[in-house]
């Protein structure tokens, strides 16, 4: 049975049914109602956790490493300068291969001051070694949450998991969710068995100083890790679609076996490209979606099966490039497609900033704006579109 939550409330139920054991909370919007409803779960004594208020997103992460590292499950949430703040400690959590769980509602960033969701955040800490997935709805921010302690917990993996879902179009909005049984998650994600622990009866270092002589094998294996995670992520959400019935894939298409032109985007701004695309087949056109679940690792394999043989590539992003004259999830797509000899057309649209609304009728506008240009694109210092620009 689907009951209408709120999708913050919904991540919040998410990690109780995980049974996370050490919540680490300091508030920021949007991401305040996750962390306030697990505290009144925490003191209603519904889950068996130890909540830490602390002074700073910065403190949040240090005590999630310090937990994790003495062998709890733990949890955090955070959004824009909260994330930006934790900077420094994430790069910390991902090197000392801590499975920390941190549900990220993406908001812009300052300045000018916004409270509104865009992905600024999250790019500016994608390349922090954290494994990170993105949500389309409600129901995936529940389903992904629990997927994600499977994932970072798997002892071939052993690395933070960031989910990551839409300030305000998506943490705030009401959804009809199934929430699976306790009984069936304890099934799929079994207690944490931590593989090393800080503990005084046997000692063990963690985050050791490093000379020039090891810091390179040390990057490099950590490295491989987060590459070889991928083929865990597929198993766990092949697992999680046979025991629930609701199936995942790094990466998720629409609409794209006959169409030559796709779109390619990451969050919720997904569904508002399903419309515009449904829209165009009424007019006797025919577009696609690539829609990327998995961010980090990339999935280059999976969005190349889709993407050889496609004439037009329209890339959605919601952050500006700030001054590389592409956004980054175009960089690695172009650069995929280079490297792989795809001679596609490829445009780069930035849409949504500071929580501006991007109806279905802008998808629909860019289609027929690249459906009429020229193969070829003029290189200039600034090669990308924003929608809606004013002045």
């Amino acid at each position: 049975m689907k009951k209408g939550v709120e999708v913050s409330i919904a991540a919040s139920i998410a990690v109780q049914l995980a049974r996370a054991e050490i919540i680490s909370a300091y508030p920021i919007t949007p991401q305040t109602h996750i962390v306030e409803h697990l505290s009144e779960i925490v003191a209603n004594g519904e889950l068996d956790a130890v909540y830490i208020n602390v002074e700073s997103e910065h403190s949040a992460m240090s005590a999630c490493c310090g937990a994790a590292a003495a062998g709890a499950r733990t949890f955090t949430s955070s959004s824009s300068q909260g994330l930006e703040l934790m900077h420094e400690i994430l790069f910390i959590a991902s090197g000392m291969r801590l499975p920390i769980v941190m549900a990220a509602v993406n908001r812009a960033l300052s300045a000018p001051l916004s409270i509104w969701g865009d992905h600024s955040d999250v790019m500016a800490a994608r390349d922090t070694g954290w494994i990170m997935l993105f949500c389309e709805n409600g129901q995936e921010v529940v389903d992904t949450t629990i997927m994600a302690y499977k994932i970072a917990e798997d002892r071939r993996v052993l690395l933070p998991v960031m989910v990551n879902l839409d300030g305000f179009s998506l943490s705030h909005v009401i959804e009809p969710i199934e929430f699976p049984s306790q009984e069936a998650v304890d099934t799929f994600l079994p207690p944490y068995a931590p593989l090393y622990t800080l503990h005084p009866d046997t000692p063990v270092t963690m985050g050791a100083f490093a000379m020039p002589e090891l810091y390179t094998e040390a990057k490099y294996a950590q490295e491989m890790a987060i590459i070889n995670s991928k083929k865990v992520v597929i198993e766990v959400m092949d697992e999680f679609g046979r025991q629930f019935g609701r199936h995942y894939k790094p990466v998720e298409t629409y609409n794209v076996e006959n169409a030559d032109f796709v779109f390619i985007a990451l969050g919720a701004i997904g569904e508002n490209i399903k419309t515009a695309i449904d829209e165009l087949k009424k007019e006797g056109k025919n577009a696609g979606l690539i829609q990327l679940r998995l961010f980090r690792p990339f999935p280059s394999n999976e969005i190349l099966s889709v993407l050889k043989n496609k004439k037009r590539v329209a890339v959605i992003e919601r952050v500006m490039p700030a001054g590389a004259g592409n956004g980054p999830l175009f960089h690695e797509i172009s650069s995929l497609m280079y490297t792989q000899g795809i001679s596609a057309q490829i445009e780069n649209y930035i849409v949504g900033l500071g929580g501006r609304d991007v109806l279905p009728e802008s998808f629909i506008d860019i289609f027929n704006r690249v459906a009429h240009e020229k193969s070829t694109v003029p290189i200039t210092d600034k090669n990308f579109n924003v929608i809606g620009v004013r002045g």
